[in-house]
């Protein structure tokens, strides 16, 4: 699979799987089958016969559309005339008419797929009404929720083109399933499928359970990301979990993440969103550790705000968690000319950094912030390429140049064989009513986004980054976390971002907020999370 076009962030088709139904007697089967000889002249309550739309599933149609079949084949894409078919169906379903069993001996013999004549029994369905006593008495084994191609059944009533990750109380509709059955087999349904889901596309969903690492518990947090310590009142910014739309993610195992970077190196690479990353992945870890001294960073120290290179030792593990102030992934230099000397950006060139890095196991890049500045935005006599500097160059054209750089770079110098690259996407801000440096304000936010109409685009710098991507030779992990970080107004620092004295010197601060980078605990753990689950998908070759 091409790891750099996918990314991650592709949707993928629910998994194949045989499903489980009921278990009749010998009499009733040798009754049904004598119905199904009859089968052309059976007919459900509005005329239409039974076994309409049941195609052979050799030519990849169609086979299990109910909630009661003891196997099926995999399923190919509905057609629109075979969905007018379905329409019939669907009511025979929701009035409760019927439901068939394959031959479970056939399953174990062929496998799937199956043919029609493998149905070996037609039975009378109970209406819903009887539905929770089924389930008490053991007759009813079926998942509250199925998804087949692009029919999906839901505890009896089925809608055609539903969404495999329909929400929990569409699903739930008119149902008697209770919650344990619904819950349980929900859960497992989308723990099987989390695989092949794209779980950068979901929504947050209210989580009172305790975060990754208690607030206040963790040392190396930088003072500016540490809401609690700052004095923020409220605790509803650490009540979330990122659900994606068609699965279940695990949470991450801190533990289990240990093992797998045992003996090994891991570098965050970037800007100070990048820091924000890297200091909660090393509060994560760290909580799983009873002895607490045996994690350290190297140089002894406590504050990682300066530019410099940064490495957390977990000495029980054999490894580091390591972070290379790189802010713009290429050079910052300077250019002599008739009027002196100025600062430059070399466009073509790599951050001198590279040799901290180049020979780690896992690389999580990103850029993106420092080129909303001034200076870099507005782009005239700062751009460099050789011994030419720009007289004016746009911004985003002198990102995707920088970005071709790193490129070129990770291809040339990254064995993929020893080495996973990945890439964190641009994290959203919240400013209102101006920038970080102009009065912006996200104070007193308290709740994520809802309505996703106030949602921004798509950013534009990942727009660039997915042209630059799909040139490289090397697999990148996408991880793309710019809209689920769009909803979450209320996860910034805004005045949190240092202690006050006194009123007046909060009332002061609310001039200056950072609503770019993230209070910890808090949604950077999120993104460590779907780093996590991004790591059990490579390394099962999703």
């Amino acid at each position: 699979m091409n790891l750099k076009k996918l990314a991650f962030s592709e949707q993928f088709l629910l998994p194949r799987k045989v499903l489980s139904g009921f278990g009749f007697g010998i009499g009733v089967t040798i009754i049904v089958l004598a119905l199904l000889m009859l089968s052309n002249s059976v007919r459900g309550p509005s005329g239409v016969p039974v076994l309409q739309g049941f195609q052979s599933v050799r030519e990849g149609r169609v086979l299990d559309k109910t909630t009661h079949v003891e196997n099926a084949s995999q399923i190919a894409q509905v057609s629109v005339s075979e969905k007018a078919q379905l329409r019939n169906f669907t009511e025979q379903l929701k009035n409760g008419s019927f439901t068939l069993e394959v031959n479970r001996s056939v399953v174990a013999e062929k496998g799937v797929p199956l043919d029609l004549n493998d149905v070996v029994e037609v039975v009378e369905k109970p209406p819903l009404a009887n539905f929770s006593e089924m389930v008490k008495n053991g007759s009813f084994h079926g998942e509250a929720e199925r998804a087949v191609g692009n029919v999906s059944f839901s505890s009896g009533k089925a809608d055609v083109g539903m969404n495999p990750g329909v929400e929990a109380n569409k699903v739930r509709e008119n149902s008697n399933v209770s919650d344990v059955l619904y819950n349980s087999q929900l859960k497992k349904m989308r723990s099987d499928s989390y695989e092949k889901c794209d779980i950068f596309d979901g929504k947050w969903v209210r989580d009172d359970s305790q975060p990754y690492y208690p607030r206040g518990s963790c040392p190396y947090i930088d003072r500016d990301f540490d809401c609690h310590l700052n004095g923020r009142p409220d605790d509803e910014y650490i009540k979330w979990k990122w659900q994606p739309n068609g699965c279940d993610i695990p949470r991450l195992n801190a533990t289990d993440f240990l093992e797998k970077l045992r003996g090994k190196k891991l570098v965050f690479v970037g800007d100070s969103l990048n820091r924000n990353m890297w200091e909660s992945l090393v509060c994560i870890l760290r909580h799983s550790i009873r002895h607490k001294k045996r994690v350290y960073e190297i140089s002894g120290k406590r504050e990682f705000k300066k530019k410099g290179i940064y490495a957390f030792r977990f000495e029980d593990y054999n490894c580091s968690v390591d972070f290379v102030a790189s802010p713009f992934l290429v050079r910052e230099s300077s250019f002599t000319g008739r009027n002196g000397s100025f600062e430059t950006l070399r466009l073509d060139l790599m951050d001198r950094t590279t040799t901290m890095y180049h020979d780690a196991d896992i690389i999580v890049f990103n850029t993106g912030h420092w080129w909303t500045h001034e200076k870099t935005s507005k782009g005239e006599d700062y751009y460099q390429e050789g011994n030419y500097v720009h007289p004016r160059l746009k911004v985003l054209e002198a990102y995707k140049r920088a970005l071709t750089t790193w490129a070129r770079w990770v291809d040339k110098n990254i064995d993929q064989n020893r080495t996973l690259v990945l890439f964190r996407g641009y994290s959203v801000t919240h400013f209102r009513g101006g920038q970080w440096n102009s009065g912006g304000q996200c104070h007193k936010e308290t709740q994520p986004i809802f309505n996703q109409t106030y949602l921004g685009k798509y950013p534009s710098k990942m727009r660039a980054f997915d042209h630059v991507l799909q040139e490289m030779k090397t697999p990148v992990v996408y991880l793309n976390i710019s809209r689920l970080t769009d909803y979450r107004k209320d996860g910034h620092p805004s005045v949190y971002r240092m202690k006050y004295k006194t009123v007046e010197e909060q009332i002061a601060a609310e001039q200056s907020q950072d609503c770019s980078h993230w209070c910890l605990p808090g949604v950077p753990d999120t993104w460590n999370e779907l780093l996590y689950v991004s790591l059990l998908k490579f390394r099962k070759g999703s």
